[in-house]
């Protein structure tokens, strides 16, 4: 059995230091990177791809909504030409400073305020999976089981990644905690660590009120901002290998 363990990096911005991407490097399979719009400058994005290209860390496309006073965690009432355009955009600038670094982006992850949005919101799910198909059929997209954002992408021909995670608060529905409530965000290593291997061998997380969710992901996201981020992801890989667990990148 083996598993993909993916983070947010990149989300640094001039003398705005988040996170310890050089740590959380040497520890996921693979870097969704920032690409300017909620975070991320060119030079810390070419860093960071030179970073995830130097270890063999598979890098992926971080779209999401141009709002980088809100860390693209903030609805955006986006037409869906724009929206195209402008992912289009981020993958491009990306996909340039990761050829630039001998490697390329090899998959697309909404950020945010996107990837939730697009959980319900048909228009801009199709806007998002119009740009991906534009830019590179071929490339896979992650994101959470039972989207309209999925239903959209499978039926354009595209491949989908079913992601979990491992420091977020679940609600009954299968869907994330938003962060303004209790139990959103989870920084427990010992607890994390023993969620994420219950999702990987039993395909099974609890939600916020105890329900129990399925979930069958072939990628577990740890936030690269989240406290301990570090410290949960060796607990997270520790307890895997222990299980008997691989780490391996989905491409």
């Amino acid at each position: 059995m083996a598993i993909d363990l993916n983070s947010d990096l990149g989300e640094s911005f001039g003398a705005w230091r988040l996170g310890d991407d050089e740590a959380m490097l040497t520890l996921v399979t693979s870097a969704n990177v920032a690409c300017g719009f909620h975070a991320g400058d060119p030079a810390t994005l070419l860093a960071t791809c030179r970073g995830a290209a130097d270890r063999a860390v598979r890098i992926g496309a971080q779209v999401g909504y141009r709002d980088l006073a809100g860390f693209g965690r903030r609805f955006v009432n986006i037409s869906s030409a724009d929206l195209t355009a402008e992912v289009i955009y981020q993958i491009g600038a990306l996909d340039g400073l990761a050829q630039a670094s001998g490697s390329a982006v090899g998959y697309v992850k909404p950020h945010g305020a996107l990837y939730n949005t697009i959980v319900h919101h048909r228009e801009q799910a199709k806007a998002v999976v119009a740009a991906i198909v534009a830019y590179d059929p071929t490339l896979p997209v992650l994101g959470l089981p039972g989207s309209v954002f999925f239903a959209e992408a499978e039926a354009a021909g595209l491949r989908t990644v079913a992601e979990a995670f491992a420091d977020r608060g679940y609600l009954p529905t299968g869907e994330l905690v938003p962060r303004t409530q209790p139990g959103a965000v989870l920084t427990d290593p010992d607890l994390v660590a023993a969620r994420v291997l219950r999702m990987v061998e039993d395909g099974r997380v609890d939600a916020v009120d105890g329900t129990v969710v399925a979930t069958r992901p072939e990628s577990v996201c740890v936030h690269g901002d989240t406290p301990d981020a570090v410290a949960m992801t060796v607990a997270i890989r520790d307890l895997l290998a222990a299980a008997g667990v691989d780490l391996a990148p989905f491409v």
